[in-house]
């Protein structure tokens, strides 16, 4: 648990130093395995106005398990799942695609990068994944009605 500390600190100081864009990080009560995480929606994207909650927690035996990112706030995607833990689907989260090589920076961004281009082949809401490759307009429109409704 100490090296996870050690590696865990580090990282966020990293990401303190030089934060990437759209995305900022707060420890949970001093609590270096739980971190609060604000998303902003890009600007080219759906999602842009929209401001997103997520929520990091960082196993005890990081960085040889991935870490865990779930959306507090509402959001209309067919990666995360439309329920109340807000569960992310994202490959590199995966415990066989995983690599203790793997930084938190990467999975922020990608997390990010998925407000951008939503990937409806690796979904977890089949339904929303389907209207988005079928229906775009009526998506969008959902999915902006809900950055109104929640992500301000």
């Amino acid at each position: 648990m100490a090296q996870a500390a050690k590696r865990i600190t580090r990282e966020y100081g990293e990401i303190e130093a030089n934060p990437p864009q759209g995305i900022t990080i707060q420890s949970i009560d001093e609590d270096m395995f739980k971190w609060n995480i604000e998303v902003t929606g890009p600007k080219e994207s759906i999602y842009a106005g929209g401001t997103f909650k997520l929520l990091l927690t960082l196993p005890t035996n990081y960085p040889f398990k991935p870490p865990i990112l779930s959306f507090q706030t509402k959001i209309y995607h067919p990666n995360v799942t439309n329920d109340d833990k807000g569960s992310m689907c994202l490959g590199i989260l995966r415990s066989d695609q995983w690599k203790p090589s793997c930084k938190i920076l990467a999975v922020l961004e990608m997390a990010r990068g998925l407000l951008m281009e939503p990937n409806p082949e690796d979904a977890v809401e089949t339904s929303i994944a389907e209207q988005y490759k079928n229906d775009r307009a009526a998506f969008e429109k959902t999915a902006k009605a809900w950055v109104k409704q929640y992500a301000k």
